[in-house]
């Protein structure tokens, strides 16, 4: 680097940025009285306004030349005292950093390039920031709408409020119930998306949606965890007055709360039906193969979040203020940090996805409180009480004893199971995104009795959103025929019975009506 006591001071500038962009300026007065004068061509026109600007250009370069001079020359006269902290500060940098010097020119002054340099690096980033095309498209982001309260509420034992949402036919008419857990940034309003009134009464099926703890309308709880999710299940079922047991059906990380109801309430459950179905990232039971394919799939961001949410919880609250906080919307696979396929990202554009996608927004974050998103995602990477694996039926292990055996010479011994022994339906897109393959390994290795259905051409929410067929199949596969609604099928009976009852009269005949005899006389 060069010495401020020693060296000459560079040359100055002969001519300044000032009078270099008033000549600009009177070139261009000239250009266009020749161009009106000549009646230049559009295009010609164009590539006179490109000359100009470029010239601009040039003399905004000069400008920042001269600002870096006079920066350098400041920073030299508070640099140079070697005796001033600057000073010492200064040259332990420049000391560290001289091997860089090698890099420049030999006639240049390293003082004098590093200032130029860094005054392009910083006009450079700013003008990357900025979207100067002129043809770009602009976004339009729409505000978040605040909607006044509509959900029914029921009141649980620990003294919280929890909405809920019901579709399909009425409690006393139902053949089958489905309790329907909602994922992330959704709320009771989801359900299942797009589902049709006339397929659930044809199946006899009643569909009951509610706001987990802290979402829409929902009070917060307290001492949330896995269990408390799963216990809020069967209080709702009670208070709804379901008198059977329930399926559960959940998508995306949803199903956390359906793994939940698995461990915690398996007497009280008919089935269960997982869509896309995510996992505790760092389940114990997992290979370290499976681990590791599982988030090579996933995004960096997402990656992120995982990791905060498991060590630095608090730092989440900042980026969700940032995103669905921030007042306006955003797409669902940014917001989530989502690596989606194709047909998904062709999917997320349709309108009709788009107002679901708003309207649960609005309604999750209606209470204005970071505080239930982020103990939904502690909640999927925290230490569970349990596996996966261990939500299969299974053996209880064996007691040994003298007794026992004793007991089992003169009786049989009944085998014992544990563990939930109903249905398990497990459904995955193979052109997904956000689930890999190797998660679907895992539950299969671990869930051997669990239906997997894995379903060619479609997406994380292809399959689940918004399609009738796929509904109809869904249902098809778990409740079997179609029966309707129990009230139909109690008036055919009584139908028949009457028909026969009525068809045995008319083919009575007179011996087989009833005689006098047949009959004790009146006393």
């Amino acid at each position: 680097m060069r010495d401020p006591n020693t060296d000459p001071p560079p040359p100055p500038i002969t001519t300044t940025w000032n009078q270099h962009f008033s000549t600009l300026l009177d070139h261009h007065t000239a250009d266009d009285e020749s161009d009106r004068s000549t009646a230049m061509s559009w295009g010609e026109a164009a590539m006179g306004a490109r000359d100009t600007i470029g010239e601009f250009a040039k003399g905004a370069g000069e400008m920042c030349v001269v600002l870096a001079r006079s920066f350098v020359e400041v920073v030299k006269e508070s640099a140079g005292d070697k005796e001033t902290s600057i000073g010492r500060g200064v040259g332990r940098v420049c000391g560290r950093l001289g091997f860089l010097n090698e890099y420049l020119p030999e006639e240049k002054d390293p003082v004098m390039a590093w200032g130029v340099i860094v005054s392009v690096f910083v006009v450079a980033v700013l003008a990357l920031m900025t979207n100067s095309a002129p043809n770009a498209p602009i976004d339009t982001l729409k505000k978040v709408q605040v909607h006044p309260p509509n959900a029914s509420h029921i009141l649980l034992p620990d003294g919280r409020h929890m909405a809920y949402h019901e579709q399909g036919v009425p409690a006393d008419l139902a053949r089958f119930t489905i309790i329907a857990p909602h994922s992330f940034l959704h709320s009771r309003l989801a359900g299942i998306p797009g589902i049709k009134a006339s397929l659930m009464d044809e199946f006899g099926v009643r569909l009951i949606t509610y706001d987990l703890p802290g979402f829409g309308e929902s009070d917060p709880h307290a001492l949330r965890s896995l269990e408390s999710s799963a216990m809020d299940m069967p209080h709702l079922a009670d208070a709804l007055g379901v008198n059977q047991k329930f399926w559960v059906v959940g998508h995306s990380d949803g199903t956390f709360h359906a793994w939940a109801a698995l461990r915690y309430i398996p007497d009280k459950l008919a089935g269960v039906a997982v869509f896309a179905p995510m996992v505790n990232p760092y389940d114990p039971s997992m290979t370290k193969e499976e681990r590791s394919r599982t988030w090579k799939n996933w995004s960096q961001r997402r990656k992120l979040m995982y990791i905060l949410a498991r060590r630095f919880p608090r730092f989440l609250s900042y980026y969700y203020h940032r995103t669905f906080f921030s007042g306006q919307h955003g797409s669902v696979d940014k917001w989530l940090s989502l690596r989606l396929g194709k047909r998904d990202k062709t999917f997320i554009e349709d309108p009709r996805f788009e107002t679901f996608w708003q309207r649960n927004v609005e309604e999750s974050i209606r209470q204005g409180s970071v505080k239930a998103f982020v103990e939904e995602v502690v909640l999927q990477v925290s230490i569970w009480d349990f596996n996966i694996a261990d939500l299969q039926s299974r053996k209880v292990r064996e007691q040994k004893g003298f007794l026992l055996w004793l007991k089992s010479l003169y009786s049989p011994v009944e085998e014992e199971l544990m563990g939930f022994l109903g249905p398990i339906h497990i459904w995955q897109g193979m052109e997904d995104g956000v689930v890999s393959p190797a998660l679907i390994s895992y539950l299969q290795r671990v869930l051997p009795g669990a239906s997997v259905h894995m379903l060619p051409n479609e997406g994380h929410f292809t399959y689940f959103y918004f399609c009738d067929e796929c509904h109809r199949q869904i249902f098809a596969t778990i409740f079997g025929t179609p029966e309707g609604p129990l009230h139909d099928n109690v008036f055919l009976e009584q139908a028949a019975i009457g028909a026969n009852t009525l068809h045995d009269q008319e083919n009575m005949t007179s011996e087989d009506l009833p005689t006098q005899q047949d009959h004790p006389k009146s006393l």
